[in-house]
């Protein structure tokens, strides 16, 4: 049978373990789990990587290959073969089965061969097919298979959108596919715990390989290595080599693909079989896949395909878009006369409600040009208006001073609703044109936010293809990536209309789709209409204004700090006996435990010792090194983040810095910034708090910094009710002395320094959920002075303990916590079999409502404080929001006044069961202040 696409092998296990690391990190807030707990990444990766596999090619014959249980003839070989992998994690263990079962109940032929690996299994298919004149396309994210590459074998990393042929293999590698097993074995591979040559690395070996040829030809030559050109050569040979050569040979071994596994089917076995769609109802409903759910249900193919298959082309996507987009943009208009302008605008001003995009040469609202603007009023009917595009060639545009003429009373009618995605950005546009946004009622970027904070990031890109499963035109397909990318202006207009009207087009079917959800819930509703869509127009406000620093001062502490980061070097070196590079871990690990034999208190994942910065901290209460480490890093830290690179982010236009707020990025509801993030200059370290005297008020005005003190203990007194705690807040009491007080069962006069030093762990410990091994780590006590401690804390504050375990209880109950107002973090692994996210979960919950409340409650002043500004219009602009505090300008004659003001406003946000507290400094710059 002549077959007219390839034969696709799907290394099953390479892509679960891929799509498992994927969905699976929390420190990128990524973690997919069912209501119930049930793990889900790894299933959803790799069936979302089968269909976009079979949308691509439409194959006629595929196989999905996965590892066996147990161990293979490579173990047999080498004991150690793999030995160093750790255990599978309990939440990848259970989503085994379940994927086999969707995987077959898809119509997919699933092999798994005991004693040998997935490789051999694929790689013997492969040579079957090769030999039978078939195309075979192997779908991997292994290095490895790249030994099997030739004319009729290629390789897809889905993931990664790579597709690599003979000569991809070459320019990847820098050799051919018939030198990658030599490369291997002379490398050794530390994931498998192939031993290789010690000594050898990537650049050594690719310089052999190409300059005698395999393994074989290399030993056969050893005397020809000496003659070779790159550094070392001329002792490779007996020093490397030669001791190495047994490691060598068999490292060859291991790493070579077994191309004869006896199978007991023919290629012709491989057929895409019917699906079960009964069983993967009753899986994806399970797994709580909704969208491929209604398919099933709908009676769509299972395996949507295209009508042509063939191999993925250079830079072209493999998604999967298996259900029909929602987002017909065959009929989107570009506007380029003042009839069609008036036309449009006649549409925008009969509308309810329209969506609307601004196109601009940078992120940065300061330095961006205004390029054009588009607009949607309904699905599928929407416009892209060019007012700059000035490449060689360019159509007439309407004059631009005309268009805003015309556009600025429908832009500036309140009665007249708009939605848009991030809008905040577009609001600052516009004003920089001279538009006021008004009317402002939708963010489809806080809609999601607000929706569920923790279930997706909440870009375009992403919303689309959830909610209208519309794949969008991405910036770099237009603008190019990298140095060659152009700005918005020099992108040909047809081109940039449809983006630009995509946009708008795709915003207003997003609200579509999110607001009615967002509209079932009471508390995220109003956290959405009374808090984040207003806290819009204060932020962009913020962002305009910036803030002033002396860069002047900056450069001088530039040069302060390099001086000490030299003499630093110096210090550390002679301390260590000889120079080394104290930026690399590899390096310091040598010194600190092999040459220095210093204790190692923490080893990484590959078993090395660690120089993490909480290893370097308790090493330098006892040696001298580790300390210096320490303040050479503090230094460099301080230098590259701060002092070198804050004055070339002064707007040349405004004079001025301009961070960018994200209302949508914590999980918790607090505000981040970035370009540059404000919330992360430390204030622990004297030489990091001299970084905030560059933040600096102008002539005639100061620094007024408004804090909120110890807001989320305040906020525990309220949530817990606890007795004591109110007291102590009510009277005004130091919470720290009073805590120590209580649980060392003394007077508050008799509190010593170490026992209130003590009681301030306990108190911010707990509710961040800190163990008992956690507080003694922090105070140095063992741990059963430490669970003391907290045993004796929670018979004083009964109501605390009380309040923690009622949330977790609720939590598990509901799946997610609340703020005092409403704003919901959901939990997908509070409920989870595998303890440690279980517990992560918990200390969560405990801590979130607290977090989550701080956020709204600064929010909420800061609305407050910015009504106050716009009514009364007094001398008084806010710059910055750092963590709890405000931070102003205010004129100098009215520095009494407005801190009363502010202070009155920022206590009076909301009403707890105890006072808020807010400090007030003032000062010719944010240090003074603060």
């Amino acid at each position: 049978m002549q077959h007219t696409t390839p034969l696709i092998l799907v290394d099953g296990s390479s892509y679960l373990f891929r799509a498992y690391h994927t969905l699976n990190n929390e420190k990128l807030g990524r973690y997919m789990a069912t209501s119930e707990g049930k793990p889900s990444g790894a299933i959803y990766g790799v069936v979302n990587m089968l269909k976009s596999l079979f949308k691509q090619y439409a194959p006629e014959q595929i196989a999905v290959v996965f590892d066996a249980k147990g161990k293979t003839f490579r173990n047999d070989m080498y004991p150690e073969y793999k030995a160093h992998r750790p255990p599978m994690p309990d939440d990848l263990r259970c989503q085994i089965e379940p994927l086999h079962q969707i995987i077959k109940a898809m119509g997919l032929p699933l092999i798994s061969i005991e004693g040998v690996e997935a490789d051999d299994v694929i790689g013997t298919l492969a040579r079957i097919a090769t030999e039978a004149g078939r195309e075979t396309i192997i779908s991997t994210g292994d290095k490895d298979m790249a030994q099997l590459v030739n004319e009729h074998v290629s390789l897809i990393n889905t993931m990664k959108n790579e597709y690599l042929d003979v000569e991809g293999v070459k320019e990847k590698f820098g050799i051919p596919p018939d030198l990658i097993i030599d490369f291997l074995a002379l490398m050794g591979d530390s994931v498998d715990n192939i031993p290789g040559v010690a000594g050898v690395g990537k650049k050594t070996a690719l310089a052999l390989l190409n300059g005698l040829g395999s393994i074989k030809d290399i030993y056969a030559n050893l005397d020809k290595v000496a003659t070779l050109d790159f550094r070392g050569a001329k002792t490779l040979a007996q020093k490397k080599l030669l001791p190495h050569q047994a490691e060598a040979d068999l490292s060859y071994e291991l790493a070579t693909i077994k191309l004869d596994v006896s199978l007991d089917f023919d290629l012709s076995d491989l057929k895409v079989g019917e699906p079960d769609r009964a069983q993967l109802e009753s899986l994806f409903s399970e797994y709580q896949f909704r969208t491929w759910l209604k398919e099933a249900q709908a009676g769509k193919p299972v395996l949507a395909s295209q009508a042509e298959g063939g191999l993925v082309p250079s830079g072209e996507s493999a998604e999967d878009e298996s259900v029909e987009s929602q987002v017909d943009t065959s009929n989107y208009e570009t506007i380029l006369t003042l009839a069609q302008l008036e036309g449009w605008i006649e549409k925008l001003n009969q509308a309810e409600l329209f969506a609307l995009d601004t196109e601009t040469t940078s992120l940065n609202i300061i330095a961006a040009d205004l390029v054009g603007i588009s607009f949607a009023t309904e699905p599928g009917v929407a416009a892209y208006l060019p007012l700059r595009h000035n490449y060689p060639g360019a159509p007439e545009q309407i004059n631009f001073e005309q268009a805003i003429e015309r556009l600025k009373p429908v832009l500036e009618n309140s009665e007249i609703k708009k939605i848009g995605q991030n809008i905040k950005y577009d609001q600052s546009i516009l004003a920089a044109a001279g538009i006021e946004l008004k009317g402002v009622a939708f963010d489809t970027m806080l809609e999601s936010y607000c929706l569920n904070s923790v279930a997706n990031r909440h870009d375009m890109d992403t919303l689309a293809k959830k909610y209208l499963n519309h794949e969008c035109v991405h910036y770099e397909d237009i603008a190019g990536k990298g140095k060659k990318q152009v700005t918005f202006d020099q992108i040909e207009i047809e081109v940039a209309a449809k983006y630009a009207a995509e946009d708008a087009d795709v915003t207003l079917q997003l609200h579509s789709a999110i607001w009615p959800e967002l509209e079932k819930d009471e508390g995220p509703k109003n956290i959405f209409t009374e808090v984040e869509m207003p806290l819009v127009k204060v932020l962009s406000a913020m962002e305009q204004r910036g803030v002033l620093i002396d860069s002047d001062f900056l450069r001088q502490k530039s040069n302060d700090f390099g001086k000490r980061i030299l003499e630093l070097e110096q210090k550390a070196y002679e301390l260590a006996g000889q120079p080394f590079n104290l930026g690399s871990p590899k390096q310091l690990q040598e010194i600190l435990f092999e040459k220095q034999g210093l204790p190692v208190l923490k080893k990484t994942p590959k078993k090395q010792p660690s120089t993490a910065e909480e290893v370097l901290v308790q090493l330098a209460l006892d040696y001298p090194l580790p300390k210096v480490i320490m303040e050479y890093r503090g230094l460099t830290k301080l230098k590259s983040t701060y002092t070198d690179k804050l004055p070339l982010m002064v707007q040349p236009r405004s004079g001025r810095l301009h961070t960018s707020y994200n209302q949508a990025v914590a999980a918790t509801g607090r505000l981040s910034s970035n370009e540059p993030n404000l919330q992360n200059i430390p204030v622990k370290t004297e030489e990091g708090r001299r970084i905030r005297e560059a933040f600096i008020a102008p002539q005639g005005y100061k620094v007024l910094a408004a804090d909120y003190s110890q807001i989320e203990l305040r906020i525990m007194a309220h949530l817990s009710q606890d007795p004591n705690l109110l007291q102590a807040f009510s009277e005004n009491l130091d919470i720290h002395r009073a805590t120590a007080a209580e649980v060392f069962g003394v007077t508050t006069d008799a509190v010593s320094d170490e026992q209130r030093r003590h009681a301030k762990a306990v108190n911010f410990g707990l509710i961040y959920g800190m163990s008992r091994f956690g507080l003694a780590k922090q105070l140095g006590i063992p741990n059963e002075e430490a669970a003391h401690y907290i045993d004796t804390y929670f018979s004083r504050y009964p109501g605390v303990s009380e309040y923690m375990d009622s949330t977790k209880a609720k939590a598990k109950e509901l799946g997610f916590v609340e703020t005092l107002f409403g704003r919901r973090l959901y939990l997908p692994q509070i409920n989870a079999s595998n303890g440690m996210l279980r517990q992560a979960a918990e200390r969560t919950a405990i801590n979130a409502p607290m977090q989550g409340s701080a956020a709204d409650i600064i929010k909420l002043a800061m609305l407050q404080v910015q009504d106050w500004l716009e009514k009364e219009k007094p001398d008084c602009y806010m710059t910055m929001q750092v963590h709890d505090e405000l931070v102003f300008e205010v004129a100098e004659s009215n520095v009494v006044e407005y801190s009363n003001k502010i202070r009155e406003l920022m206590s009076s946000a909301v009403e707890l069961s105890v006072p808020l507290i807010v400090d007030v400094g003032v000062g010719d710059n944010w240090e003074q202040a603060h």
